[in-house]
């Protein structure tokens, strides 16, 4: 699995991504993601690799929410 950077112009990919996304609702948008995520295992088509993305994708779920609630908590605490 790579993880270095490989997105010549992840900036412009990132608003591109945004822009296809704009005027979704929230089921929208997931549904898209949930597309968007099986076109990009097709063309990625190893199944090791795969299964990496995945448990990589996993791990980081959970540092994601801690972060979130520790942000929270952290602005909570300044008022």
């Amino acid at each position: 699995m790579r993880t270095d950077p490989n997105i010549p112009d992840p900036d412009g990919f990132y608003e591109a991504l945004l822009d296809t996304h704009a005027g979704l609702s929230i089921e929208e948008s997931h549904a898209l993601n949930a597309r968007l995520v099986l076109l990009l295992a097709n063309q990625i088509g190893d199944a090791a690799v795969l299964r990496a993305c995945l448990a990589a994708a996993r791990a980081s779920a959970g540092q994601n929410r801690d972060t979130a609630s520790r942000d929270t908590q952290n602005r909570e605490t300044a008022r």
